[in-house]
């Protein structure tokens, strides 16, 4: 009965000590700051470090919606007007990854570059 008992303390103590990790893990992650203001990313370009995860802020100060889009980052996220919105990326490969606005394409253009 009291092995029982250990063995059940020892399990629990164990899976703290995981959640602790993945809390420390999501706590390490990179922050980057992108505004969306008149129909275009600012900043345009995004340095990053190369496999680090990334907690992307995206700030839509314009009046009407956008959606942030990358195929190469495999993400698309519709940002309301006057929202932010997070973007988890990465760990991303040293490179350039384009990301664009999905209703304001010619202008709301930006790259991710992962050195």
């Amino acid at each position: 009965m009291r092995t029982k008992f250990l063995v059940k303390k020892l399990i629990l103590s164990a899976l703290l000590v995981s959640a602790a990790s993945v809390v420390q893990v999501h706590a390490a992650d990179a922050e980057q700051s992108l505004v969306i203001k008149n129909h275009r990313f600012e900043p345009e370009e995004i340095k990053v470090t190369a496999n680090q995860r990334i907690k992307l802020n995206v700030s839509n100060l314009d009046t009407t919606p956008e959606e942030f889009e990358s195929h190469s980052l495999h993400r698309e996220k519709r940002i309301p007007a006057g929202a932010t919105a997070v973007i988890y990326i990465g760990p991303l490969k040293p490179g350039r990854y384009e990301f664009f606005g999905e209703f304001n394409p010619e202008t709301a253009l930006g790259a991710v570059v992962a050195n």
